[in-house]
């Protein structure tokens, strides 16, 4: 298998995307691949992330240990999972943001054939997983990139409720996982490199 350059880019308000984004970050490392685990930036103001205190629990833990994602991080690698929960069944504010500030690399094609997967989490299995990554996918038609969703492709995808469009979680109101979803991201980030390695010079 060719080297592949995997950037692992989250987003996590209480820490379930961090663990997901861990999870894809360790398995992607035993499959030989190089890696990047980097955080998107958080936008919102402090006077509401201190109104829930899983939410500033988390911030605070990672700020200054978890590396800022930046735009390069995307021309740098030939493959990226991206992990954000689900907001009114899209990205949250803070990934777009970040995404809309690809614009340069886009149009320069520097995007083009990247090999792309997503993964999500909501409250509850219909709050909106499949429609987030659905539209998530819409902007890396955009891009050109290739996406590699685990489909039915592993019996670890049932275990995570069956998501084919890439592995979904629900959480409790403390931010606990209720489903057992560890399995189907790393088996959704060794497809992810599979996939990749076969563009890869």
């Amino acid at each position: 298998m060719a080297n592949v350059k995997l950037a692992v880019i989250y987003y996590s308000s209480t820490g379930t995307n961090y663990q997901m984004a861990q999870w894809a970050e360790d398995a992607a490392k035993q499959a030989g691949a190089e890696v990047k685990l980097v955080r998107v930036p958080e936008t919102a103001p402090m006077e509401a992330i201190e109104q829930n205190p899983s939410w500033k629990e988390h911030y605070l833990a990672t700020k200054d240990t978890v590396t800022e994602a930046k735009i390069d991080d995307l021309d740098w690698a030939d493959a990226i999972i991206f992990s954000a929960p689900t907001r009114f069944g899209n990205v949250p504010a803070q990934l777009k943001q970040y995404m809309d500030q690809a614009g340069g690399l886009w149009f320069q094609g520097k995007l083009v054939n990247k090999v792309v997967s997503a993964m999500t989490s909501a409250q509850n299995p219909h709050g909106g997983q499949e429609a987030t990554l659905l539209n998530f996918y819409t902007t890396m038609f955009h891009w050109g990139a290739i996406i590699a969703a685990p489909g039915y492709s592993d019996n670890a995808i049932f275990g995570a409720g069956g998501n084919p469009y890439g592995t979904s979680v629900s959480v409790d109101g403390e931010g606990n996982m209720k489903d057992d979803v560890e399995e189907a991201v790393r088996h959704q980030t060794r497809r992810t490199i599979d996939v990749a390695s076969k563009f890869v010079n």
